[in-house]
């Protein structure tokens, strides 16, 4: 299976956006900066997660992005599929029924075990996405980490971050508070 690349930008960003302090932002374009991408590029992904209410785009000139909920309530799942789609990775085509010998769809009453096969490990990838929670990628981050790419991320959010007058209260856990 392979994902798109904007998954990987997605997940970065909410890992970014998780040591946003308070109810700061961080404006897209220095989202896009950090991980060397294009900003139109990382935009789209932004506005995706921002429409799964993931992210909240705050507007003005001292706006940009946060998370719209804990970082203990977002998993690695709600981050997938926001970008992906829903669906499964596997669509069965049931091309079983496609070759030179037609037989009666009586015989087919039972799904494909391959269908099945790949249903199941669908189910397991989800499961197993959906126990990751970006609170945890930042805390194994901020203890595992190379200290210096810890302080530079610090650093590259303290310096970006946007802090905002009124609006929510959320708090969001420094990584070094992790």
């Amino acid at each position: 299976m392979k994902l798109g690349e904007g998954v990987e930008a997605a997940i970065h960003c909410a890992a970014t956006l998780a040591s946003v302090e308070g109810n700061s932002t961080m404006p897209g374009a220095a989202l896009a900066e950090a991980f060397g991408l294009s900003p139109s590029y990382l935009l789209k992904h932004l506005n995706t997660l921002t429409a799964a209410r993931i992210l909240e785009s705050v507007p003005g000139p001292a706006g940009g992005y946060r998370l719209a909920r804990a970082a203990e309530r977002i998993t690695l799942l709600d981050i997938v599929l926001a970008v992906e789609g829903r669906e499964p990775a596997f669509r069965c085509g049931e091309i079983r029924r496609n070759g030179p010998v037609k037989i009666d769809a009586s015989a087919y009453v039972r799904p494909c075990g391959i269908n099945a096969a790949m249903m199941k490990a669908e189910r397991a990838y989800r499961a197993a996405l959906a126990e990751v929670k970006v609170s945890d990628m930042v805390a194994t981050y901020a203890a595992e980490g190379d200290p210096r790419s810890i302080a530079a991320t610090c650093a590259f959010v303290e310096r970006h971050q946007r802090p905002q007058k009124s609006g929510s209260t959320k708090q969001i856990q420094n990584p070094k508070q992790m």
